[in-house]
């Protein structure tokens, strides 16, 4: 069974909003308009595939990448 945790780096994020458009389930916008992780899914492990491809397909579409995805073994 695949396990990720999925983070955004601010540095990273031009507030392009792509990720938060694509995947609201996820993503939000931050007070600054940057991205991030809603609270539900921070520094937690996502195992359901589904939700987990559409993790990778936001990180896809991320234009600067800043969407970081931590495959996690066991």
């Amino acid at each position: 069974m695949s396990k990720i945790k999925v983070k955004v780096n601010k540095e990273e994020c031009i507030k392009c909003g792509a990720c938060y458009s694509s995947l609201p389930e996820v993503f939000q916008a931050s007070a600054d308009g940057s991205s991030e992780v809603k609270e539900e899914f921070r520094d937690k492990e996502v195992t359901d595939q589904s939700m987990i491809d559409k993790i990778k397909s936001a990180q896809s579409a991320c234009p600067t990448q800043a969407i970081k995805i931590e495959e996690i073994n066991g």
